[in-house]
């Protein structure tokens, strides 16, 4: 079992899980928490690789994963079709230390928030729990 805590961020639009567990096999997990929550991996951006390669910067691994499932995209098109700009759902995977990595979920609600539109409530609601569910599974 690994140890781990959720985090409260003061803005206000991330859902935050610190896990004592390596880089990879926390990204192997984030993969699979996605899956088991019905999301699939629509990108994968190796920031740490990208800036390396770009502008020769160095920084701890990190990887933006776009996860998205497709009934609440759906549902969420047709409540406001030019919400594809804040789609997929963007999952950070980064390395604090050798030994620990937070994983960082774009708040589904944002999208309420931004948009205004009180048809992504629901769709809001079924992907932050799903989201918060798949978070919580790392800590298990």
């Amino acid at each position: 079992m690994q140890a781990a805590s959720t985090e409260e961020h003061d803005m206000g639009y991330a859902l935050t899980v610190t896990v004592e567990r390596p880089f990879v096999p926390t990204l192997e997990a984030v993969r699979a928490a996605l899956g088991e929550q019905g999301f699939g991996v629509l990108t994968e951006i190796d920031l740490a690789a990208t800036l390396k390669a770009k502008i020769g910067a160095d920084i701890p691994p990190q990887v933006i994963l776009g996860a998205c499932r497709p009934p609440l995209a759906h549902a969420a098109l047709l409540a406001e079709p030019s919400i594809g700009l804040l789609l997929p759902c963007n999952v950070v995977v980064r390395a604090v230390d050798d030994t620990t990595t937070l994983v960082e979920a774009m708040d589904p609600e944002v999208m309420v928030a931004l948009t205004r539109n009180d048809g992504l409530v629901e769709v809001a609601q079924d992907a932050g729990r799903r989201l918060s569910a798949a978070l919580a599974s790392l800590t298990a």
